[in-house]
This record gives C-alpha cells, structure tokens and sequence, in this order.
C-alpha cells in the first residue's frame, strides 16, 4: 500500500457557508448527493493574493499559530510539482525522463533534452498518449531507450509502443496485441539487440485481475504483424528486473513468491539463453539456501559479463555483491551498515551504476541515518569515497557521457535531475549541475521554507528508538505569542514497508507557513534503517506504528514543540490505516485525516491486488489478529472528528474501505466526512483533487481542533454530525 503520486480532481461535498471572516463564494456550484459531492467552477476560480502585514527582521506581526497568511497556496502547491518516473540516455548521449503533471490530469510524458542545456527540452509523446503501466498497481519502469528507439507502456490500454526519438513526427507504433482493454501490463523492459526483441516483464490479467499471471516475456521488434508476447521465463507469482548481458546470451532475473513480499525474501536467477532466444538452461545465484535469509535485488551486467546485485545477506542490510560464476557462489564488494537499495514498490529501480570510463568503480547510492549519499566503490579494492553532493536525498542514478544524472532532493532542494561531471580519477565531483526540478520556481518561496530536523525519539519498547523529521512553524512575516504552542500535524507514510524522507515538499510547507508543526515519522517497519528495524512490523502492523506515533507526538509535546490539545494525524494508503487505528485504539490525537486508509483488514485481503494480497500475512497474523486490529470493527472507541478521502478507481484499498467506516462513524455521531473523486486511483494524480484535498484536511482541523480562523478563502464541505 505504498503512497502514490497525489494530485486533484472534481468531487463531493455539500453546501456549508465558509468560515465566518471569509468572504462569499457565488461562482461555485456545490451539487449534493448522499455521501458523495462534486465539485464544479462556474468559472476560474479568483486565485487569493496575500496581502501582509509589513514586517521587518525585527518586527513580526503577531497572531495565532494556524492563521498566518502564506503565499504557499494550495495552487502552488498542486500546480507545481510535476512527477518523475525514470531518467535515461539514449545514444548520442542525451538525457529523456518521464514527468508526470497533475495539471494535465497526471498525464506522464517522455521529455528529450538537448546536448546543449540552455536550450529548451521537448516532448516525446504525442498528446494523446500517456506512458504509464499498473503492471503490480505502482508500475514503473514504463520505458526503455536503445539507439535512437523508445519503447514504452501506454496508460490508456497497457500495449507496449514503439517510437523513434528523432523525428518530431514520428508516431508510435503498437508492439502487443490489442486484447479489447488493458487487460494486460508490461514493464522494466530492456532491448535484445542480437535477436531484434524487447525482454519485459508480463502481467497477464486476462483470466483473472486478482490473480494475474507474471512472467518474462519476449516481444518482436521487426516484422510486420503484431505477434503474440513469448514466454521465457514462468511459473513464480512473481518477476521483476529483467537483465541481459552485452553478449545477449545470459538473463538475470529476480523473483519471489507468496506469501513474501521483494524485501522479504526473493531469488535472484541468471538463464542461459540458445541461438532461438529461449531459456534452456538456470541458476540461483542467491536466495536459493535456506538458511540464508536475504532479499537480492537490482542485478546488472557489466560490459565485461560480470554480474553485479545488491542484498542484505548476513548484515541485514542491502549491500553490494557480485556473482563467481565458475563456483556459483556470491561475494560482497564493500560491506557497510547502510542500504544500497529500496523496498521494490515500483519497477525500474536504479541505484547504482557501473562507470564505463573505468569499469573496476561503480558509483551508488545509499541510505544511513535518515540521510542519502553518492559514493564510489572501487570493486577490485573493496573501497568507498563518498561524492560531495548538495541533495541529502538520493534515488536513481543513470550513466551520460562522461557524467552522472543523478535524481535527488533535499530540505532546500525539491526532488530534481543534476549533471554530475566527475574528475579523471572518478573521486572529485567538478561540476554539479541541476537540470530538471520538479517545482523549477519554487525558490520564490524560499523564506517561507521550514527545514527539517532529523529526530530520534523513544518508543514504547525500552532501549528503542524510531525517527522522524520534525518541521517547525515557519514564516518571516508572522509570529505566535510566547505562551503559545503549534498545533501538530503527524503524518504516517504508506507502504507500511517504505520510507519517509527530509526534502523540500510543498505539502508540508503549505502546512507550516501558515503556523502548524509538522513531523514525518518513520516508525517501526520503515525501511532504510536494516532489516531488523524493517521487520518489527511483523506480526504487529497497527500495533508497532500506532505506538511508535503516538510517541512522537508525545515527546515533540514534552519537548515544548506542540500543543498537546491540538495534535492530529494524517496518512495516505497504509498510513490511513495507522491513523485510523491510531484513533481507534489511542487517544494521543484530537482529529485525523485518512487518504484512502485501510478500516478492515479481511475486506483488504479479499479485495485487493495479487501483489499484496499475501501481504499481511506476515504483517498481522490470524483470523483472530485480522479481526482486532481492524479499526471498523471498534467504532465504539472511536472519539474524535475525521476526515476521509477515497478515488473511486482504487483496487489497492478499494472504495467500500472508506465507505463503511463512513457509514459507521456517521451512525456513531461523530463529526466524519468523505470525499470521493472519480478517476482517481491509489493516490490522487490531478491537479484539482490534489488542491481540494490539502484544503479541506486544514480547514477540518482548523474548525474541529485548532481554534483559529485560517487564512485562505476555503469552502468548507459539509461535515456530518457538526453542520
């Protein structure tokens, strides 16, 4: 259930006058139906300048936290951030990623740069294309660049496209065959040049959508007429990483099967393949034994046919290995208490790369302490130098021409593409060069930023701690009196298996310049911190989180950095569903917002996607654990006002999740409203839903909980059992 792209759209809600200092709103048309309320503009809603009090260094005007003017709108906000999904580089040595933009409904584009930097880039794909696979729900790895040729997964009906990435004009070309809907996905696909083909990962959901079926498959690139794909390697539930060598006769692969999840436990495989292009012949490289416990991912090829692979064997932390083949055994390459990789959400992952100038060093990245950094390992001397870089948080790597492109962000930076140019010897960074930014005129803001503190607090369990990044209420023009305390606003990530991270987020800031605290918690469960602190969460999700929330609220509260009375809690997908627990089985907080959060665990695993129906298996447990850590289940100790946010074309958490925990907490007379959008998915992509649902969860809370009047003209929606 891990968090998606957010964005915005039309929706529910019912008539309500807005706050009493605001002026009236007659270009909106709000039509009610029962539960669900769409919202429409008559025309262009007039975008709100904030006029401030004059201030100097020395003087602030001073008012209550949760009330400060911010030019940080929710309009910069959903407008702003455009996504990415992938960076590569073609032939001629120029860059292409994949943006997503909330503003053209979350369509996702292929972008071309230019040798030249100061010249503007261009789009790839036509207008009427979107590159976007649901191969496992998350996708990724939706396209693959090779000579002058891209081929990509088109949203709309899931068939693999072909496209040259020279002429302007030139259109795609279907590669799969068109089943009548998009029934079947691909993604993390490489080119097969020896046999002219494209080697993709498959998800056949043609006789089953909760049960697809995953291989690796073959698709032609020559010919004619479209052929049917060619299965090569079958039979586990599941597939990821497809990875050919130079010679085109070897294929690593990763694999996993239920009830595991990638980062539980998984096999890497290498196939060799005959002159007809199957697989005869197979090896597990690793994951094979049992007992070794390890979760191998990333594998690469270097040009020499060295097969490279990141796992956490042993230490328990994703490290760098590569494979002996002349014995089948595995060697570490350098060894550290830190992760070189991701929990595999999505495809096409990339977190290191082989430098081709100097195949002994590979540059990476890794994790440690909150914090990420680029490195070089040299392989023959088992040594790492660690890259000065101006990002603390790292992603994707992918080779230019004599550079890096390196996919990063930090507290000051939103998450970006840099040219990272290197000495001779590959120790000294001599240019760092940021070509793409997601929010490219964010640093107009940049006074209004609140920047993050890493903290390790105490959790219930004695001796441990968890962490989070904690942001302060931050504003040049505004201040709060001294006997004051921010109200606090606790999010909870999603996956559970996944990370949250300190880098610049218009979300956040939107929160904090306008005088509310903000922490991200990164409870027990959260990767990045090994696998024994991932694996807490076993056997003890809702439980784990929930505590470990709860006690950061708690100790940012004894430390004189919230108020105690105005603590609320939001989260998105599984973070939903540690908020709605966290206020069904705790009362630390006043108020929450659930984002398509899980109410009931069994419903979860009868509804959801093969992917992670097996899941909670090992997250919760039994029949008997299923049932009592089901927050819809005890709606009688549920105490406090929610809100709740549901897309109506989810089969992650699908609609009834939100509805029957509306239902029941609106039967209970507890303050609860639901707001639902049509197409939307799991996470909200369009620019206008991504708008509404900032605004509502703030003037929920300002209204229920904060006790001051917000800043901005909002319409609030109807909140049953309050208006």
């Amino acid at each position: 259930m891990a968090l998606s792209a957010i964005t915005t759209a039309a929706i529910t809600t019912s008539r309500h006058s807005i706050l009493s200092h605001s002026p009236s709103v007659s270009n909106l048309t709000l039509l009610i139906t029962t539960h669900r309320l769409h919202y429409h503009y008559r025309h262009s809603r007039k975008l709100i300048t904030t006029t401030m009090a004059s201030s100097s260094p020395d003087h602030k005007t001073t008012a209550p936290y949760g009330s400060w003017h911010s030019p940080i709108t929710s309009d910069v906000v959903s407008g702003a951030s455009k996504g990415l999904g992938g960076t590569a580089v073609d032939s001629h040595g120029r860059l292409f990623w994949l943006e997503s933009r909330p503003t053209e409904a979350g369509r996702s584009v292929i972008v071309k740069g230019d040798k030249d930097e100061n010249k503007e880039a261009i789009d790839v794909t036509p207008k009427e294309f979107s590159v976007r696979t649901v191969a496992q729900e998350y996708g990724g790895g939706a396209f693959s660049i090779s000579g002058d040729t891209v081929v990509f997964s088109n949203y709309k009906d899931q068939r693999l496209y072909k496209q040259s990435t020279d002429s302007k004009d030139s259109a795609p070309v279907p590669l799969t065959p068109d089943y009548g809907g998009p029934l079947v996905s691909y993604a993390d696909g490489v080119f097969d040049t020896s046999l002219n083909r494209f080697i993709t990962v498959m998800e056949d959901r043609r006789e089953s959508s909760l049960d697809a079926i995953t291989s690796i498959a073959s698709i032609e690139l020559g010919g004619n007429t479209i052929q049917e794909p060619k299965v090569l390697v079958g039979g586990n539930d599941f597939y990821a990483f497809p990875r050919l060598d130079a010679s085109g006769k070897k294929l690593a692969w990763i694999e996993w099967s239920h009830p595991n999840m990638p980062w539980d436990k998984s096999q890497l495989w290498v196939g060799y393949i005959s002159d007809t292009g199957d697989v005869y012949k197979r090896v597990c490289v690793a994951g094979g034994d049992s007992a070794i416990v390890e979760s191998p991912t990333e594998p690469k090829w270097s040009d020499e046919g060295e097969l490279f692979f990141i796992t956490d064997r042993k230490s328990g932390f994703w490290n760098l290995h590569r494979w002996v083949e002349s014995d089948n055994t595995v060697a570490p390459i350098y060894s550290l208490e830190a992760e070189f990789a991701r929990p595999l959400w999505v495809f096409g992952m990339n977190s290191y790369e082989i430098i081709k100038e100097q195949n002994n060093l590979i540059a990476c990245t890794y994790r440690q302490k909150g914090r990420s950094y680029l490195a070089i390992v040299d392989k023959n001397k088992s040594t790492l130098s660690v890259l000065e870089s101006p990002f603390t948080d790292l992603m994707n790597i992918t080779s230019g021409v004599k550079c890096l492109y390196v996919e990063g962000a930090s507290g000051v930076h939103p998450m970006s593409i840099a040219k990272v140019s290197l000495d001779e010897q590959a120790s000294k960074v001599i240019d760092f060069k940021i070509v793409w930014s997601s929010s490219p005129t964010i640093s107009e803001y940049k006074s209004y930023f609140s920047s993050p503190e890493f903290i390790e607090f105490p959790t219930e369990v004695p001796g441990e701690v968890a962490y989070a990044y904690y942001y302060p209420p931050t504003n040049p023009v505004y201040q709060a009196s001294q006997d004051e305390k921010p109200p606090l606003l606790l999010k909870s990530h999603g996956g559970p298996t996944a990370e949250t991270r300190g880098i610049l987020n218009l979300n956040i800031q939107f929160w904090t310049s306008r005088g509310w605290a903000f922490v991200d918690v990164n409870y027990g469960g959260s990767t990045g911190y090994g696998r024994a602190f991932r694996e807490r969460l076993l056997k003890r999700w809702g439980m784990v989180d929930v505590n470990d929330c709860c006690s950061c609220a708690q100790f940012l509260v004894d430390s004189g950095k919230a108020d105690g009375e105005r603590l609320c809690i939001t989260g998105g997908s599984a973070g939903g569903y540690t908020t709605l627990a966290a206020l069904a089985f705790k009362k630390t907080f006043k108020a929450g917002a659930s984002l398509y959060g899980v109410a009931d665990l069994k419903l979860l695993k009868e509804e959801t996607h093969k992917f992670e129906s097996r899941y909670m298996d090992n997250l919760v447990g039994g029949e008997k654990e299923f049932f009592e850590r089901s927050p819809i289940n005890f709606v009688d100790q549920f105490s406090c006002p929610i809100i709740l946010f549901q897309g109506l074309e989810d089969k992650v958490v699908p609609p009834d999740q939100a509805r029957k925990i509306y239902q029941a907490l609106k039967a209970k007379g507890l303050p609860v409203a639901l707001v639902e959008y049509e197409g939307e998915q799991h996470g909200f992509r369009k620019a206008e839903n991504i708008k509404f649902t900032l605004e509502q969860q703030m003037v929920f809370f300002a209204r229920l909980v904060g006790h001051f009047k917000v800043a901005d003209e909002i319409v609030p929606i109807k909140i049953d059992n309050f208006d």
